[in-house]
């Protein structure tokens, strides 16, 4: 069984962090929002917005599918 990565999800409301961490998780991405935005309102928003960021630029994107490379020489 290949390992569990962190990943951007392609369910997204801005940039897929929450989506991610909710698949990652195996729980509702929803949820993974909903606490996210209560963490942020009672923290003052600041942290929270610089925390979600961070997060954009550390959790690498899913990759959109897999490369079929015999159909990209037919392409050339």
């Amino acid at each position: 069984m290949e390992p569990k990565k962190l990943l951007r999800s392609e369910n997204r409301m801005l940039a897929g962090v929450c989506a991610g961490i909710g698949e990652y998780m195996n729980i509702d991405p929803t949820v993974v929002r909903v606490l996210f935005a209560a963490l942020t309102l009672f923290s003052a928003a600041f942290p929270g917005v610089i925390l979600y960021i961070l997060l954009i630029l550390l959790i690498p994107n899913k990759p959109s599918g897999p490369v079929d490379f015999q159909e990209y020489e037919e392409i050339k």
